[in-house]
């Protein structure tokens, strides 16, 4: 049994090893694929993940892409610096906001109906509807026309020269009932003194109401309360209302009116000149050229433009009323005697204000003069419009131009014909004589422009809102790059009103000034990242064509200056003079406003001691071989336009004048050059009033071969390679010898301050001013009177006006320096 056993054992030992080796390759083959599995599973979950991963960089990169081509057009945050307009402030609903037009109104409301004038004579009528007036033309060649007083809230009265017929314009708001209240206007037609001869030439007067598209309301036609044909609508804005016309003196020949759609607020001239028929209502009776009157015909719910024709037998006078219909009881109708009892009223009231702000007869000037300069702060409060629209704008994300956000825009604007829109650098400079004639329409308009600032702290630099804006501005004009500055201006506007109000601020303008400090800060850093220089402490003009072969010294538009000479070839390396300087005055305006605010200003103050730091600026700009501040960058002299010549047997060639560089630009200071750009330092006072430079800079201004003429400083020397040269074949100079009234503004406030500071220069500087101050008011105003306009450059030979006309922007600033209110 033992043996058996044993045997059995041994058996089973033998056979167990068996299966045992068995088990082991069983179980290494096993492992083996265990391990395989496990390997191919985190290999495949390896890859997962590295393919999430992609996606998501994807993902993220994608929308970080989404992100930034939505920076152009998002608003800075939605705590706007504006949060009050439209009925909330029912002294300022209605006005002339429409300075692109010789005679409109409208509402601060967004979707704002239109009103306004065209005229023309039966007589001279030409053709196509030539001779009739409407949108501020230069081609009409009118001898003059502008705003002789204009309070900017209450009335105003404007003259208007139509050879050999004087219009008188004005217009008279009337405060009550829940929509803005009433107003009335009056168009007084008579012959110019010696044209006597003309009386009894027939005028015709087109006063018409128009809806924009948004516009939510309805107007139409109305002859049951007047002679003439009046107007009566309702919208949500306005309510109900009408606008009676009544003849206030003179004879009239006929009346007609016209009720139609127009396709747009720009086309008001062209559907109104389709509409004229020529009438005879007899046999024996004369031809009457008259409008076609309903052309709407079971659809009059549909109308959007209205308008009454009144012709009158010169001198004639024509009473509009505007009456709202929640205004409640009327005691009188504002019209007849009590239109002019209350226009005179207002006329007194202007003048003693605006004695009491600027003190012309107290420093001697005579009434003529005192007449001028009302004109001039007339034209420019008068030229304040209301806007609403979108803008175009462009980043360097988005490949196609996308539309701004829906905004208003109250500003004033350059000049009634040419640039009837805002403009962001000049609106700095209007700011400093509107502020100083009512703070409370400067902030209101500050407020606005700020409201306009982008995510990135972008402000759009030309404003180009609603149909009748876009109608006056070129295609390639039209979109604005995000990429591009403007000078900052409105911190001297600040400055200005700190100057002279800081202690004065009630407390709803000082929570203005806090709701705007946040984006007068994001502002300030979007300069900072956008516009610097490659240098610590530099900054450099984004916006020039490095590619250009057409233009003798490529534009700097974005300065402001267009084409003023900078390097001849731009480069990432370039310095500008005249960005440092705004620099230096944006922080030193912020750290005195948040003071004031009681805002942490550290950093501000730091950065303006930084950049006023003269030793900082000399090293950056100064020029001692021609002991001028001046640009940096890649420049040469040696540069011409040239004309193609023919290729033989070469059809459609191109032929336009070129580039061409005999000289290889080197790195320098472009110093071969001097004007407007070199005095920047002296111009935003900046430069120390003890620096030997301020006495090398001060005996250059006064040199006649340099920039000293008799009307003014010019804007380039007689002896820089530019002066006078034209940048393309189709463009004049510009900025390059021509006198301009906002840099002489600097220049006479730089001299006035200098001359008020201890130093070594101090009484040159005085000399200088009162030289230069009268130079640039007696030019102004000699060629107000023989022109009837102020303009936007003066002849650096002549002093005779040039450029666009009126130009009622900056170049009222000479009223600031008549009254010296620096």
């Amino acid at each position: 049994m033992m043996v058996r056993q044993r045997k059995n054992l041994t058996i089973s030992g033998k056979t167990a090893g068996k299966l045992s080796d068995k088990h082991s390759s069983s179980s290494n083959c096993s492992n083996f694929t265990n391990r395989s599995n496990t390997i191919y599973k985190n290999y495949i979950s390896y890859w997962k993940e590295v393919l999430v991963c992609f996606v998501m960089i994807i993902a993220v990169s994608f929308s970080y892409i989404g992100y930034l081509e939505t920076r152009v057009n998002t608003p800075y945050d939605n705590k706007r610096t504006i949060i009050k307009s439209g009925l909330d402030v029912p002294e300022k609903f209605w006005g002339t906001y429409r300075p692109g037009t010789y005679f409109g109104l409208k509402t601060r409301d967004k979707e704002s109906l239109v009103t306004g004038l065209m005229w023309y004579f039966p007589r001279r009528l030409k053709p196509g509807g030539d001779g009739i007036r409407h949108w501020c033309e230069q081609s009409d060649n009118l001898d003059r026309y502008g705003w002789l007083k204009h309070d900017g809230v209450n009335f105003g009265v404007q003259e208007i020269v139509d050879n050999p017929f004087i219009f008188t314009t004005s217009f008279i708001k009337k405060s009550g009932g829940s929509h803005g209240g009433d107003w009335s206007a009056r168009i007084d037609v008579k012959t110019m003194p010696n044209y006597s001869i003309f009386e009894g030439e027939e005028v015709s007067l087109i006063w018409y109401v128009a809806l924009d598209e948004t516009t939510k309301g309805q107007i139409w036609s109305s002859n049951s309360e007047t002679t003439f044909t009046g107007i009566k609508g309702e919208t949500e804005g306005l309510g109900q209302f009408s606008i009676k016309l009544t003849n206030h003196s003179g004879l009239t020949d006929s009346e007609s009116f016209l009720m139609t759609r127009t396709p747009g607020l720009h086309l008001l001239r062209e559907v109104t000149i389709s509409s004229l028929r020529l009438v005879q209502k007899g046999k024996d009776s004369k031809k009457r050229v008259m409008l076609a009157g309903n052309l709407l015909q079971g659809d009059e719910k549909n109308s959007n433009f209205v308008a009454t024709q009144i012709t009158g037998i010169v001198p004639f006078t024509l009473d509009v009323i505007f009456e709202s219909g929640s205004f409640g009881v009327r005691e009188e109708t504002l019209s007849g005697q009590t239109y002019t009892n209350l226009l005179e009223k207002h006329k007194s009231t202007f003048n003693e204000k605006f004695e009491k702000v600027f003190n012309l007869k107290q420093k001697g000037f005579n009434t003529k003069s005192i007449k001028f300069a009302q004109a001039a702060l007339s034209n420019l409060i008068g030229g304040i419009g209301y806007f609403y629209g979108a803008s175009r704008v462009q980043s360097t994300y988005t490949n196609e131009p996308v539309n701004y956000w829906n905004a208003p825009l109250y500003t004033a604007v350059p000049s009634r014909s040419f640039f009837p829109r805002g403009f962001l650098w000049d609106e700095g400079f209007h700011g400093l004589l509107i502020s100083k004639w009512d703070i409370n329409i400067e902030m209101d308009i500050i407020g606005h422009w700020m409201d306009l600032m982008n995510a990135e702290g972008w402000i759009p630099r030309e404003q180009i809102l609603g149909e009748e804006a876009v109608a006056k501005v070129p295609n390639e004009f039209v979109v604005q790059r995000n990429t591009n500055a403007n000078p900052p201006t409105f911190f001297i506007t600040l400055q200005f009103i700190l100057d002279n109000y800081e202690n004065d601020l009630n407390p709803g303008q000082l929570a203005m000034l806090e709701r705007m400090y946040p984006r007068l800060q994001a502002w300030f850093s979007w300069f900072n990242s956008t516009q610097k220089g490659s240098l610590p402490g530099s900054y450099r003009w984004r916006g020039r064509d490095d590619k250009t072969n057409k233009e003798l010294n490529p534009k700097t538009l974005t300065s402001g200056l267009d084409d003023f000479p900078r390097a001849s070839h731009p480069t990432v390396d370039e310095r500008h003079i005249d960005l440092y300087c705004w620099m230096a005055i944006a922080a030193s305006t912020l750290h005195r406003l948040g003071t004031l605010l009681g805002q942490d200003t550290s950093k501000y103050e730091a950065t303006a001691l930084y950049l006023t730091d003269n030793k900082l600026m000399n090293k950056l700009h100064w020029s001692s071989y021609s002991q001028t501040y001046a640009d940096y960058g890649l420049h040469t002299d040696a540069v011409i336009l040239k004309r193609p010549d023919i290729v033989p047997r070469s059809p459609n060639q191109n032929r336009e004048m070129a580039r061409v560089t005999l000289k290889n630009p080197e790195y320098r200071f472009v110093d071969t050059t001097f004007g407007y750009v070199n005095l920047f330092p002296f111009l935003l006072r900046i430069l120390e009033p003890t620096s030997s430079h301020l006495g090398v800079l001060l005996e250059k201004i006064r040199k006649p071969e340099l920039l000293w003429t008799n009307y003014g400083l010019r804007s380039l020397s007689m002896n820089s390679p530019l002066y006078m040269k034209r940048n393309t074949e189709h463009d004049p100079p510009y900025w390059r010898g021509q006198i301009w009234i906002n840099i002489n503004y600097l220049a006479v406030r730089a001299l006035h301050y200098y001359s008020n500071e201890s130093g070594p220069y101090q009484k040159e500087a005085a000399k200088l001013y009162k030289e230069l101050r009268m130079n640039v008011i007696q030019n102004i105003m000699r060629q107000y009177e023989k022109s009837g306009f102020l303009w936007e450059q003066y002849n650096d030979k002549t002093g005779h006006g040039s450029g666009c006309r009126p130009f009622t922007g900056w170049t009222a600033l000479v009223l600031s320096i008549m009254s010296e209110k620096f």
